[in-house]
């Protein structure tokens, strides 16, 4: 049995993840951080990591990027992996993550789908067959509640385009500023926020007199969570301190 800590409970991710995991058998609810600590279900549910001094194997975070200092901190007091799902970190929270994995195991992706994941794989092969003879360009449009822009996903995809292009790429998010022609070493990426779109991707390579679209649509917030709950069930049997990601869950 997983015992599992949810971080930002009680925000919209937290309550899909809290009902998945509540509907599998192999997983209990142990407590919730989140900075309103009102209890709406049958765990405790406490406002900070430092206030939860239980028994855990495992944290999935669906919060905020302000709540990652306390979450590497509690990571660090108890060895409790930690599956970090929140979007829209700092450069300088990045580089926290990563040197808090030398220490304890995380787990970080800008998706928990697994569907996102694929394509992402595919952007990779996609890229290194097509090079420098086709642009590429990222769409991502979200529900207009979204706060971040772009989304962690679309920087997942600009990241696993450039890890294969034969040259440097420079990320372009705004094309207004300036009147000039499209730079052959740039990425474009492109945010749309309104309704309640959950979450669309789509991947464009232009080349010569032909374009090549992979694109995902997520219908339901449940694809998230259930990669969420998939990931915290590999961590929680992880001991060695590291930086893991949805390719190992896949594995």
């Amino acid at each position: 049995m997983v015992r599992l800590v949810i971080s930002g409970c009680n925000g919209y991710m937290g309550r899909v993840v809290a009902a998945l995991a509540d509907a599998d058998p192999d997983i209990t609810v142990v407590a919730g951080f989140d900075i309103d600590s009102t209890g709406t279900g049958a765990c405790p549910v406490y406002p900070s990591p430092a206030a939860f001094t239980g028994a855990a194997d495992v944290v999935i975070d669906f919060s905020s990027p302000m709540a990652l200092d306390g979450l590497l901190l509690y990571g660090a007091s108890t060895g409790i992996p930690l599956v970090l799902c929140t979007t829209g970190y700092s450069q300088e929270q990045l580089d926290a993550i990563t040197d808090a994995s030398k220490r304890i195991p995380v787990f970080r992706s800008g998706n928990m789908s697994l569907g996102v994941n694929l394509l992402v794989d595919l952007v990779r092969r996609a890229c290194s067959v097509l090079g420098s003879s086709f642009d590429v360009e990222i769409v991502e449009r979200h529900h207009r509640r979204k706060v971040d822009a772009p989304s962690g996903t679309a920087l997942m995809l600009a990241d696993a385009a450039a890890s294969r292009l034969p040259y440097d790429p420079v990320y372009v998010y705004d094309r207004q500023s300036v009147r000039q022609p499209r730079g052959s070493n740039e990425i474009g990426i492109s945010s749309v926020r309104g309704g309640t779109v959950v979450g669309q991707h789509e991947v464009i390579f232009a080349g010569l007199n032909e374009v090549i679209e992979l694109r995902h649509s997520a219908d339901s917030r449940d694809v998230f969570a259930s990669g969420a709950i998939a990931a915290a069930k590999f961590m929680a049997g992880v001991k060695a301190p590291g930086l893991y990601d949805m390719t190992d869950v896949i594995k």
